[in-house]
């Protein structure tokens, strides 16, 4: 079962979402919250897997939220907000968050995004995906390479390229001629080695440290 718990000021929008997500078998509703400092308090009593969190709410807003709920448990945070901004996009990126949709995305969407980010992978839309690569990406021997780096493995080198380029797990073991369970297990390396959350702040490490440039596979 994945505990939800859904952060948005507007009480018939997580009345929607809660709606959606009890048709589900596998996801539940823990909580609600009307502000981030509500989030906040809710995350820390329930423990949810996931938080659904809205961008703009009063008082404490859903970025804030986000870095402090990451700061001090596991939950997965998927923002969801009506605004197409970039700025919120990056700063939720930079916050933890796990995943960010538009809410007019489809329920399917929504629901599919939840299990991925509590399974530990992270979510991002493909025309969000496309911003964090031009946001991010720089030119080659512009940017002093990370001394981080030098900790990873031949192989592990190979995982991150292979993350940035947007490979599943699936996708990375068809590539290297090795099992799932060993692309999981290299992931966790290089994630822990660079000091990184999750896929997604893998995908913007790579491109800010000029490990990969758009175009390549």
């Amino acid at each position: 079962m994945i505990r939800v718990l859904l952060a948005d000021d507007q009480e018939l929008m997580r009345a929607g979402f809660r709606m959606i997500l009890s048709t589900e078998p596998d996801l539940e509703v823990v909580g609600e919250a009307a502000n981030g400092a509500e989030a906040i308090e809710l995350a820390a009593l329930h423990r949810p897997d996931v938080i659904l969190m809205d961008v703009q709410m009063p008082g404490t807003d859903g970025i804030t939220a986000t870095r402090e709920i990451t700061g001090r448990s596991p939950a997965r945070v998927v923002i969801l907000t009506t605004f197409d901004r970039e700025d919120y996009l990056f700063e939720a990126l930079r916050a933890g968050a796990a995943g960010f949709l538009l809410k007019n995305a489809s329920p399917e969407d929504l629901i599919n995004a939840i299990r991925v980010v509590a399974r530990g992978d992270a979510m991002l839309s493909p025309e969000l995906t496309r911003r964090v690569l031009d946001r991010f990406s720089v030119s080659p021997g512009t940017v002093q390479r990370p001394a981080l780096l030098d900790l990873l493995t031949e192989r592990e080198w190979d995982i991150l390229r292979l993350l940035a380029a947007g490979s599943s797990n699936a996708e990375i073991a068809r590539e290297l001629y090795v099992g799932e369970a060993t692309v999981k297990t290299h992931v966790s390396r290089v994630l822990s080695k660079l000091g990184l959350r999750d896929r997604v702040q893998a995908v913007v490490f790579a491109y800010e440290s000029g490990v990969v440039t758009p175009g390549d596979r």
